[in-house]
């Protein structure tokens, strides 16, 4: 859940900064847009290239603390993870059931999460 809309995997030592233009705000203040990568996360609908890119580096980007995520995909991340968490609960609730059913990141990451609650 952390780094929606902005990591996406190659095997050098970050992730490819290809789409690290993408304007997150535009998405996450369209609920059309954000609805659409949402559901391409959960594969509940069609993924855009950059989508199916998100989908693929997700567990990787959770797993191992966003490491190979670029200075641009971390800022995007936190700011993803705010909106989801303050405005869009259900949605983050959808999604770490789809990629934390253990609540194993929820634990690690709960002083992140705590941190930015209330915080829009």
């Amino acid at each position: 859940m952390a780094c929606v809309a902005v990591t996406w995997a190659r095997p050098e030592s970050t992730y490819t900064d290809k789409w690290d233009n993408i304007n997150v705000d535009e998405i996450l203040e369209s609920n059309r847009l954000l609805k659409g990568y949402v559901d391409c996360l959960l594969g509940k609908g069609r993924c855009t290239p950059d989508g199916k890119a998100l989908k693929e580096t997700l567990p990787d980007a959770l797993e191992h603390e966003c490491v190979k995520c670029t200075g641009k995909q971390k800022s995007g991340a936190d700011k993803v993870i705010r909106h989801l968490v303050n405005k869009r609960p259900d949605l983050w609730k959808e999604l770490a059931v789809k990629y934390d059913p253990d609540n194993i990141y929820q634990t690690r990451y709960k002083d992140k999460i705590d941190a930015v609650k209330g915080s829009a």
